[in-house]
């Protein structure tokens, strides 16, 4: 198979992640990136539709609808809640998905309240300042020995409340997303805005070169991803494949690296479907594509929450290679090249 060249659909997929980056959407707070999601596909002419959960489902065409497959990628990030309003009026959070606090400290924050606006902050270990803290290097970092310091004058509790915050208000933590001109692309919440970036990247693939794929093909973009129970749900009827598109893991005793696509032959959930995952194989020999096969240790996809909700289907999960995964992540153009490479051949 001759290699395309994919550039343009590349430098596509880069430019709408970012912007995609930028619209905050903790798990549960979500709306504005399905909503600009939705639009982006309806762009390129296709037919995408808000579902009743807040995802967003995509038909990108395709003749065989008794044998269609449905590409998965979410949407929802990590984040926080505020889980009390402190004496001093500072706030203790409690994680939304795998945020973790020890590479969340001195992040920038905004609290996003129910009815009254968004407010500033950063997330600080308490009693911050290492000249008056003597167990500052010794302390360690969990949900109740950091906390929010707001940039508003508050010093107790009733200061707070009266901005209107409140227990229960979603908090964003900062992207700080970047790409380098060696290529690398640098976020947090590259888990899993990359591969939607992708999938958009493949919708206007078909769009340009004008094909009908084989078999019927669907994206559903997720937002609950992150708590387990994104993919439970909406699968169009006839689809008998799902494969996520997630990030692909980078550490050590792995192969995979930023610039490649990740192949997973089996993570926590146990392994995916042995034909699918040697088609996989196949589609990027065919294509060219750079991929390395994987196995995850401490990972969920949601196509596993597709198939836990009693779907009957055959599953794969493939993804750019991201480096410091729920953390500040990194990845690189070629890793979103070479799998929109493998999605070409695989789907189309």
């Amino acid at each position: 198979m001759e290699k395309i060249d994919l550039k343009q659909y590349t430098d596509f997929c880069v430019e709408e992640t970012k912007t995609l980056l930028n619209i905050e959407s903790p798990t549960g707070y979500t709306e504005n990136a399905a909503s600009w999601v939705r639009e982006e596909f309806e762009k390129l002419g296709f037919e995408a539709k808000l579902t009743n959960k807040g995802g967003v489902l995509v038909s990108l065409g395709g003749s065989d609808r008794e044998n269609g497959l449905l590409l998965e990628a979410h949407t929802d990030t990590l984040g926080g809640m505020v889980a009390e309003i402190k004496g001093n009026g500072r706030l203790r959070l409690t994680n939304l998905g795998g945020m973790n606090p020890n590479n969340a400290e001195t992040e920038i924050v905004r609290v996003v309240t129910k009815f009254n606006g968004i407010y500033e902050g950063t997330f600080q270990l308490c009693n911050a300042s290492i000249h008056v803290n003597g167990d500052y290097n010794s302390t360690k970092r969990s949900w109740d020995t950091c906390e929010v310091v707001l940039d508003e004058d508050v010093r107790k509790k009733e200061d707070t409340e009266k901005l209107g915050i409140a227990v229960g208000d979603i908090v964003c933590f900062e992207p700080n997303v970047r790409v380098t001109d060696s290529g690398y692309i640098k976020s947090r919440f590259l888990d899993d805005k990359l591969s939607v970036g992708i999938l958009l990247g493949l919708a206007k693939y078909i769009r340009d070169e004008h094909i009908l794929p084989k078999r019927a093909l669907y994206a559903h973009i997720t937002v609950f991803e992150e708590v387990g129970h994104g993919g439970a749900g909406n699968v169009p009827s006839g689809c008998t494949e799902a494969v996520s598109v997630d990030m692909g893991c980078v550490g050590e005793g792995l192969q995979c690296t930023e610039k490649q696509v990740s192949i997973c032959a089996k993570d926590s959930g146990g392994p995916y479907s042995y034909p699918v995952v040697r088609g996989l194989i196949e589609a990027a020999r065919r294509s060219g594509a750079d991929y390395a096969v994987d196995i995850y240790p401490h990972y969920g996809s949601d196509v596993e929450a597709t198939l836990s909700a009693g779907s009957d289907l055959r599953h794969g999960l493939i993804g750019a290679g991201v480096y410091a995964s729920h953390g500040y992540e990194r990845s690189h153009r070629d890793g979103a090249e070479n799998t929109l490479r493998l999605l070409i051949a695989y789907a189309l």
